[in-house]
């Protein structure tokens, strides 16, 4: 079979094609999200808040609610309950979210056990089942992942004025506060519509990969955003077709070609480091 053919044969399967636009919007949504985090040093927040989600979306399965209305009431409320508990209780922002992360995820592994037989729609959301998206569930995403934009859009000035200077934010008037708890929700939501592309537990590589590949390459932030988004949108569609040639879980193989990308920039990077010293 010659390459165009083995590009074109999986187009002719509609929950192919879906699953193709559905990661393309999640990879957009998370690089932007993302560069924020890495920029940040949150990375460790977004592993925390997407475990966090997991006893939301067990419990919201048990009371027969949306299963994503779940999750994201889970990881938003614990997004907030970081900062909220960082800023009152005097310990560092790190231990907060170890004590948060261990014992949410032990809650959701403890609530997910007690259901008498294996949960498949559960056990799709730690690793995540793209190729099963339905055209509604793509349809609220598409809704999210533009209104996740327009917000970031509304508010860019702000935001980025309170992530490179904080305290000069705070002087010039912005309430710095409330643009970190705004970041932290942004967190969280892209979180809960990504989960159905890689699940909880790749969920993070997506967000802090693309973003972090991109600060290797670019120094503006402007810049570093768009970069990002590309590299998450190629390797969205990469990782698919690996999927489907290789008979691959599609979220594993979408973080690895993310993965593969980056240590082969940060190695270009090296050597011309080494090279210019």
């Amino acid at each position: 079979m010659n390459p165009i053919d083995l590009l074109l044969e999986p187009l002719a399967y509609d929950f192919f094609v879906r699953a193709l636009v559905a990661s393309a919007l999640v990879g957009v949504a998370c690089a932007v999200v993302g560069s924020f985090v890495v920029l940040k040093g949150m990375s460790f927040i977004g592993d925390a808040v997407s475990h966090a989600a997991f006893p939301g979306i067990v419990i919201a399965y048990m009371l027969g609610l949306p299963i994503i209305l779940g999750g994201a009431v889970a990881a938003i409320g614990t997004a907030l309950g970081i900062g909220v508990l960082t800023r009152r209780s005097g310990l560092r922002a790190d231990s907060i979210i170890g004590v948060l992360f261990a014992g949410m995820f032990a809650l959701g592994v403890a609530l997910f056990s007690s259901i008498p037989n294996y949960v498949g729609d559960l056990f799709s959301f730690l690793f995540g089942d793209v190729l099963g998206i339905s055209v509604s569930d793509m349809a609220a995403l598409s809704v999210l992942v533009v209104a996740l934009l327009l917000v970031i859009r509304a508010l860019w000035k702000e935001l980025l004025f309170a992530t490179f200077d904080p305290l000069g934010a705070g002087a010039a008037g912005l309430p710095v506060r409330r643009l970190d708890d705004l970041l932290l929700i942004l967190i969280a939501v892209t979180i809960v519509i990504s989960l159905q592309a890689v699940g909880i537990v790749l969920v993070v590589a997506m967000i802090t990969t693309p973003a972090a590949t991109a600060q290797l390459l670019v120094k503006r932030f402007g810049q570093m955003i768009g970069v990002a988004a590309l590299i998450g949108v190629t390797a969205a569609v990469a990782g698919l077709y690996l999927s489907y040639a290789l008979d691959l879980a599609s979220g594993a193989a979408i973080v690895l070609f993310e993965t593969a990308l980056f240590l082969v920039v940060l190695l270009a990077t090296s050597l011309r480091g080494r090279r210019t010293a």
